[in-house]
């Protein structure tokens, strides 16, 4: 659905613009239009590529979403794709932002995401001095107000982190925490994979050769590829945190384990020399001495808790029990 579709000239709002208008104003020297819209629809789609010309491969990548984050140029045409991260209940949601920019029109798609870029427009219509730069400002705007909104989730995705960590080393729930962490490794991949090509290209918008519209914008996109730079270091350092915990937590399933083990083989070794004397006194051959004493039977008790009772002392001493 169409948002707004909105006409400025030199930094100024001149009037909301009906689509079939579009390319009056377009003629109009020192004019740009707007358009926004959300979960676009393959007829709009199609408007908006005659209105502005855009090339075919670029509108299907709009159209089928999924993409991967990416900066390409289609002639002078900018095409500019971005994951949007929504947080409902607690985990992200990936929505997707594609982006047209010519040097007299920008095209925002906003796909499978609820939130809305007024807060943009107004930024931008609040700058008149930056906003005369055109087109390019604008893509500007919107890119740094979706790497804005990956920091909430990465927060979230810290505090996590924080809170596994700080209960990892008590005892009896190493597997519960393996699990937390994986879902927590996924997560921060998805993450990384929205954030990671979009520092690869955002280079192409500051030095060295550059697209028209950013030509004179260059810092202000330096400046949004420090901001992604900060998040893949905060990604990675998490990737490699998440790591070393999962690999503590597997260490200590392994030592609850074998304390496990080491008291099963405490009490076996205990039972089993109560046992073998048992055996021996049950063999019941008829040229037994110890069978015909008086105090052979409690003397044999008295010898199987004697080495039973030292047994158990010596495996206590040695940690095992």
């Amino acid at each position: 659905m169409l948002i707004n579709c909105v006409a400025y000239e030199d930094g100024r709002k001149l009037a909301d613009i009906t689509m079939e208008a579009i390319d009056q104003w377009l003629l109009r020297p020192g004019c740009f239009v707007w358009v926004a819209l959300r979960d676009a629809t393959d007829e709009e789609l199609r408007q908006v590529q005659q209105e502005f010309g855009l090339h075919e491969l670029a509108v299907e990548d709009a159209s089928h979403g999924h993409q991967r984050p990416k900066i390409e140029e289609y002639g002078s045409t900018l095409f500019v794709v971005m994951k949007l991260p929504e947080l409902e209940h607690g985990e992200p949601v990936w929505g997707e932002l594609a982006i047209f920019v010519g040097p007299n029109f920008v095209v925002s798609v906003r796909s499978r995401s609820p939130s809305h870029f007024l807060g943009v427009r107004e930024r931008c219509e609040r700058e008149p001095e930056h906003l005369r730069q055109g087109a390019g400002f604008v893509l500007y705007a919107l890119m740094d107000a979706v790497v804005d909104r990956y920091f909430p989730p990465l927060d979230a995705l810290e505090t996590e982190l924080e809170a596994i960590e700080d209960t990892i080393f008590e005892r009896g729930s190493a597997h519960e925490k393996i699990q937390r962490l994986y879902e927590l490794k996924r997560r921060v991949a998805q993450m990384r994979h929205a954030v990671t090509p979009l520092s690869d290209a955002a280079g192409k918008l500051h030095g060295g050769r550059v697209p028209a519209a950013c030509l004179h914008l260059q810092e202000y996109f330096r400046d949004v590829q420090d901001h992604l730079a900060r998040i893949h270091a905060a990604i990675e350092a998490m990737r490699e945190t998440i790591g070393t915990a999962i690999q503590v937590n597997l260490s200590m399933v392994a030592i609850e384990e074998s304390e496990t083990t080491k008291r099963l083989a405490a009490w076996a070794a205990i039972f089993a020399v109560s046992t073998a004397m048992a055996g021996i006194w049950g063999m019941n051959f008829e040229r037994m001495p110890e069978l015909k004493w008086a105090w052979g039977y409690p003397m044999a008790l008295g010898l199987i808790v004697a080495a039973t009772g030292v047994l158990y002392w010596r495996f206590r001493r040695a940690g095992w029990l």
